[in-house]
This record gives C-alpha cells, sequence and structure tokens, in this order.
C-alpha cells in the first residue's frame, strides 16, 4: 500500500504541471478585465454620483454565464471605495450578496437576514415575522446619515424562487428612511428578467441597464493565453488546446469560466496520470466531468418543486428496478411528496413541461408511445448513472429535510 501511495504522490510532489493554479479558480480577480473596458466604462459612469453622495439610477446587467458581469461591477466597487476612503466626506457602504447561494434565496426572509449579518446585526435563522425582519434591516441601517449600494447577483434566481415582490418591497424603502439612501445593481443571467416582472415592479426600479455580449472565440483565446502563460509551467499546454478550449466554451455562450474551468481540469487530468503536458485529449475528459457537475448544479439550484418531480421519477425508477415510469405515476408520486413536504403542488401540465426539462437537460430520456384507443403516454427511463443519482438524492435531502 505505501508503494501506491508513493505512486499516486510522488508526481504531485515534483509540481510539474502548474505554476500558480489559482489564476483559473473561479474566485481569482485578475488585475485588467479583457474584452469589456466598455462596460466597465458604462457602470463606472452610473455609479460615479455615489462619490458626491448621490443615489443613483438603479442598474441592472444582462448577461449568460461567464460573460465577466459579476468581476466588472466588482472592479468598479473597488474603485468607488478606494475614493470615498480617501475622502472622508459621508459613508458609502457597498455590499455584495449572491442570490444564488444555498439557503439565500429561499425566501425573503433568508435574503434579509444574510443583509442584516452583512451589515453587522443579527436576526435568528427562522421564527420572526418577516415584517420584523424588514424592521431590523430599516433599523440597522437608518442610524446614520450614509449611502448603501447593494448588489445583487443572479437576482433573477430569487424572483424564481419567491416572487417579485421582494425587489419590489426593497425599491420602495427609500421613502420609510430617513438617514439613509439606498440603490440596487442587479446582476442576471436571463435577459428577460425584467420584462417578466409585475409592472408595478418594473416602473418602482427606474433601472438603467447594461448587456455583456458572450466572448467569442478569438476572445476567449486571448484570456485563456494569458492566465495559461502564469497558471502553467512553459512549454507544458501541447499546440491547440488553448483553441480547442475556447471553441468548446464559444459553443456554450461565450463562457470564459466554463474555458477557465476546463483548462484547470485538464491540467489536473494531466497531472493525476502522470502526463508531462496538456493533451487534447484532457480537453474531452474535462469537458466530460463538467457535464456530469453541470446537471448537479442544476438541480441543486432549482425550485424546491422541481426537485420533488424529480425525486418522484428516481423513487419509481428504483422501486421498478430501472423500467420505463409513466408521467401519470410521477405526478400521483409528485403530489403526495408535495403533502409530505407541505408544499403546494404544480398543475399536472406544469410537471410535464418540468419533465420535458429534465429530457432537455439529458437528466431522463421521454418517449411517447401509442396506446392505440387508450391515446399516447410519455414514458420515462433516468438517463444518468448511478453515481450521478446518489449525488442527486443527497442534493435532494439536503434541500427538501424530510429524509
Amino acid at each position: 500500500m505505501v508503494t501506491e501511495f508513493d505512486q499516486i504522490f510522488e508526481p504531485f510532489s515534483k509540481n510539474g504541471i502548474f505554476k500558480d493554479k489559482s489564476l483559473l479558480q473561479s474566485n481569482y480577480k485578475p488585475e485588467d478585465i479583457p474584452h469589456r473596458e466598455e462596460q466597465i466604462k458604462q457602470i463606472a459612469s452610473i455609479l460615479a454620483p455615489v462619490l458626491r453622495g448621490e443615489r443613483t439610477s438603479n442598474l441592472f446587467l444582462y448577461g449568460k454565464t461567464g460573460t465577466g458581469k459579476t468581476l466588472s461591477v466588482q472592479c468598479v466597487k473597488d474603485e468607488l471605495l478606494k475614493r470615498i476612503s480617501k475622502k472622508g466626506e459621508f459613508k458609502l457602504r457597498i455590499e455584495y450578496l449572491n442570490c444564488k447561494l444555498k439557503k439565500v434565496s429561499d425566501t425573503e426572509y433568508r435574503i434579509l437576514a444574510e443583509l442584516i449579518k452583512k451589515l453587522g446585526g443579527k436576526v435568528p435563522a427562522t421564527g420572526l415575522p418577516t415584517e420584523a425582519v424588514y424592521n431590523k434591516f430599516i433599523e440597522i441601517i437608518d442610524n446614520e446619515k450614509q449611502l448603501l449600494l447593494l448588489i445583487l447577483d443572479e437576482i433573477d434566481q430569487t424572483v424564481k424562487k419567491i416572487s417579485s415582490d421582494f425587489l419590489y418591497n426593497l425599491t420602495r424603502l427609500n421613502s420609510e428612511l430617513s438617514k439613509t439612501q439606498i440603490c440596487i445593481v442587479g446582476i442576471s443571467n436571463n435577459l428577460t428578467f425584467l420584462e417578466e416582472l409585475d409592472p408595478r415592479v418594473r416602473s418602482s426600479l427606474s433601472e438603467e441597464e447594461i448587456v455583456f455580449p458572450p466572448y467569442n472565440a478569438l476572445q476567449l483565446q486571448d484570456i485563456l493565453s494569458k492566465r495559461a502563460q502564469k497558471a502553467f509551467k512553459p512549454g507544458i499546454v501541447q499546440p491547440g488546446v488553448i483553441e480547442k478550449c475556447a471553441a468548446f466554451a464559444a459553443r456554450e455562450h461565450g463562457d470564459a469560466r466554463r474555458a477557465l474551468d476546463l483548462l484547470r481540469i485538464s491540467g489536473e487530468l494531466a497531472e493525476r496520470e502522470g502526463s508531462k503536458k496538456i493533451l487534447l485529449k484532457h480537453i474531452d475528459e474535462a469537458n466530460e466531468k463538467i457535464e456530469k457537475d453541470k446537471i448537479l448544479d442544476v438541480i441543486r439550484t432549482e425550485p424546491k418543486q422541481f426537485q420533488l418531480v424529480l425525486h418522484a421519477i428516481i423513487q419509481l425508477s428504483e422501486k421498478q428496478k430501472g423500467e420505463p415510469v409513466f408521467t401519470g405515476d410521477v405526478y400521483n408520486l409528485y403530489q403526495d411528496l408535495c403533502v409530505q413536504n407541505k408544499l403546494e403542488g404544480l398543475t399536472q401540465r406544469r410537471v410535464g413541461d418540468i419533465i420535458q426539462e429534465f429530457d432537455m437537460l439529458g437528466i431522463i430520456n421521454v418517449r411517447v408511445i401509442s396506446k392505440g384507443r387508450g391515446g399516447r403516454m410519455r414514458e420515462i427511463k433516468l438517463a444518468i448513472s448511478n453515481n450521478i443519482i446518489k449525488k442527486v438524492k443527497e442534493i435532494i435531502k439536503d434541500s427538501l429535510d424530510y429524509y
């Protein structure tokens, strides 16, 4: 066994691939953000009045995942705070909250509790009326003259899981504050997010909008090349690897985060097998791994109703030992699970739409079969491996807390 450990650990101790892996990780903040100069200028121009203590229009940033929205607004945030600290004439507070974080966007209560925590206050995780939490939020921010800029990342997740009422209530708070003013910067992966909101919410937002277009293949190559030079030792990346990474990511809506993940995971796979270079085959292997992880991420961030439908499919499939199940049976079990979890069930038509979404994601295979005079039925079969099913069940268990 000791010999086996030596074979595993020795290549890693030599550190033959990476020079600084952190440059390829999602939490790395680069000093410059290539191909987003125009968007950064626009954000800075819109938010510049806060340097005079003036409340700005609410700002919304749109664009697919990995198009530089969060990096760009964080860059402007850092510059604003640098300048305001030198002036010291009034207080500017900028708080960032990722609404997609687990158990943050589930309820209006939890979002407010998280904001209160960031502002130095404290409320219990549950138990108070939502109105009492709003009052606590107002109390903590309105105790001194200040400007509060709230950056709400993946804000569409909040509306999807709760309702647009939270945004409406937040924008109306300024009328209740005597010393503090609030500005909102919303970041959304959904380009039609505002169009889907209640008209009264839209009008209260009085927003400015900036759209972040996807990166093209050449821009992605440029981003990857710059990071790869510092992340890997010289001569590690085989010719064609950067181009292939960029091509994969350009196909996935120009997602720079995916491109960087591909490159990093390719390096890790090469390192594990003792290769001295990152080869084209490592990109294919990394892409397959990321696809699996993407399925789990989708399930983790979807509403509880979505998770319950999938749980019903898994339960029935296991009971029938992998044989196909039918939509009617799924719906009946789903309704029972809603009762167990004290959730209001969706209509059969909406559950059918969710089943189609699972089919599109490659989680299940749906086949329409004819029953003659009995009409047509949809036959469902799980399309993911037992290993992924096990992880899916853990995610659902964690989210629903009812096992």
